[in-house]
């Protein structure tokens, strides 16, 4: 990923914050028939490993479990907040006309190993966790919970699919935010996304 400096992305916290809050991430691999992404949602152990594990599963249908071996190097991109940028809504526009349009972003490049897990327990713990982490965001006055459903549903559900882990090596982050443009055009900017609905990236421009 190219990765200028005023963009880098190295707060531990953050980073963190990024992948937790956007747990979809695109699975790169290279397997027997080139490169390939599948979307996964992922929960991140902070805890685990020297720099942490993802956690998820793929359909037993899907030929990915077979075809990497364990310790195979992969790639997981986890895209959070991104908005297109107008010249427009640079205070500074006005005076030089010398601005083009761009697109804000944050992103995380997690580089690891692949583990297949084609193991019942393991499996269950990760969905299991999954559910409890995404019901909660959806504010429901009772969240689904894998007991709603009848054990037989359940437990056939859970063997038409496999876990996989990713030891994590490093992570790479990136959050472009206007911090390249003078303090006035940033401000201008973030406030015009606000206007329109994205507060999330309008605050994070205003406190790059």
């Amino acid at each position: 990923m190219y990765l200028p400096p005023h963009f880098t992305e190295t707060r531990p916290d953050e980073l963190r914050r990024m992948i937790e809050h956007n747990p979809l991430g695109a699975l790169v691999t290279n397997g027997p028939n080139g490169l390939d992404a599948n979307q996964i949602p992922f929960e991140l152990d902070q805890g685990a490993g020297e720099h942490g594990v993802l956690r998820g599963h793929v359909a037993r249908a899907n030929p990915l479990w077979k075809e990497l071996a364990d310790g195979a190097e992969v790639l997981v991109i986890f895209r959070a907040m991104d908005a297109y940028i107008s010249p427009n809504w640079y205070p500074s526009k006005q005076e030089t006309h010398r601005h083009v349009p761009t697109w804000n972003y944050q992103v995380v490049n997690v580089h690891g190993k692949i583990r297949i897990v084609d193991d019942e327990k393991y499996v269950r713990g990760v969905v299991a966790r999954l559910t409890r982490i995404n019901e909660a965001r959806t504010d429901a006055n009772k969240p689904w919970q894998m007991r709603d459903a009848p054990k037989e549903y359940i437990d056939a559900m859970l063997r038409a699919i496999v876990g996989i882990e990713i030891v994590v090596t490093r992570m790479v982050g990136k959050s472009k935010l206007s911090q390249n443009r003078e303090d006035r055009d940033r401000v201008g900017a973030a406030e015009e996304l606000g206007r329109r609905g994205l507060q999330s990236i309008s605050d994070a421009m205003l406190d790059p």
